[in-house]
C-alpha cells in the first residue's frame, strides 16, 4: 500500500493529475516541454504539467519574465501585419470599386469572420476526431485557450489512451500563437474603429473646429498687439 501511494505521489509530481478527464495528463517529454513553454509565455497555463524542482521553478520564473513581454511584442507585430494586409486589400478593392468606406467595412468583417472560422469554429472539428471530444467540448477548449483562461480540464494531445501523429501537437501550438495574434488584430481593428468614430463624431468635430478658431483669433491678436506689459513704456516711447 505504501508503494502504491508513493507511486501516486510520484505521478502527481510528474504532472499526472488524479482528477478531471484523461486529456489533462502531462509528462516532461520534449513535446510536452515545448507545449508547456508555449502555454507559459502566452499566460494560458493549463497547470497539467508544472516544474517541481527548485532549479526548474527558478528557471520558469526568469523564462516567463522575459518570454511573456517578448511574446506580447511578437503577437502585436503579427497582428499589425495582419491589419496592414487587411488595409492593403481594402485599398486595392477601393481603387476598383471607388467606395472606400464600404470596402474597409467589408474587409474588416471578412477578417473577423475568417478568423472565427480558422481559430474558433473549425478547430473543434479537428479536436473531435483527434481527441474524441464532442464539438461543444472542442469549442469550449478553443475559447478557454485563446482567451488565455486555461483551466486545464481539457488539454489537446495529452490523452494516454490515444496515439497522436507527430505533427499534431506542433500544429496545436502554432494554432495557439496565430489565434492570439488574430485576437491582437481584432483589438487593433476595434481601436481603429473607435478612433475613426471620434474623428467623425459631429460634436467632437465641432469642438475641435471651435478650438482651432479660438486659437487662430488669439494668434491674430498676438500679432496685432506685440507689446506686452513689460514693454509698454518702450512702445509708448515709439
Amino acid at each position: 500500500i505504501v508503494l502504491y501511494f508513493q507511486g501516486i505521489i510520484s505521478a502527481y509530481k510528474n504532472g499526472v493529475i488524479p482528477w478531471g478527464n484523461s486529456s489533462n495528463l502531462g509528462t516532461w517529454s520534449f513535446s510536452g516541454s515545448f507545449f508547456f513553454s508555449v502555454t507559459a509565455i502566452t499566460t494560458i497555463g493549463y497547470g497539467n504539467i508544472v516544474p517541481t524542482t527548485s532549479a526548474g521553478q527558478v528557471f520558469c520564473i526568469f523564462f516567463a519574465l522575459f518570454g511573456i513581454p517578448l511574446n506580447v511584442i511578437l503577437l502585436n507585430r503579427i497582428g499589425q501585419k495582419m491589419l496592414l494586409l487587411v488595409h492593403m486589400c481594402a485599398n486595392l478593392l477601393g481603387k476598383s470599386i471607388h467606395r472606400q468606406r464600404m470596402i474597409k467595412i467589408l474587409t474588416s468583417s471578412c477578417a473577423l469572420i475568417l478568423g472565427l472560422l480558422l481559430f474558433l469554429l473549425l478547430p473543434p472539428v479537428l479536436f473531435t476526431g483527434m481527441e474524441g471530444w464532442t464539438y461543444e467540448e472542442g469549442f469550449y477548449y478553443s475559447f478557454i485557450t485563446l482567451s488565455t483562461i486555461g483551466f486545464g480540464d481539457y488539454v489537446a494531445g495529452r490523452n494516454p489512451d490515444r496515439e497522436y501523429p507527430a505533427w499534431y501537437r506542433n500544429v496545436v501550438a502554432i494554432w495557439i500563437l496565430f489565434g492570439l495574434a488574430w485576437l491582437a488584430l481584432v483589438i487593433n481593428l476595434f481601436i481603429n474603429l473607435l478612433e475613426n468614430f471620434k474623428e467623425k463624431n459631429p460634436c467632437k468635430r465641432k469642438k475641435k473646429e471651435e478650438k482651432a478658431e479660438k486659437d487662430l483669433i488669439e494668434n491674430e491678436l498676438d500679432v496685432k498687439l506685440p507689446c506686452g506689459d513689460e514693454k509698454d513704456k518702450e512702445c509708448n516711447g515709439k
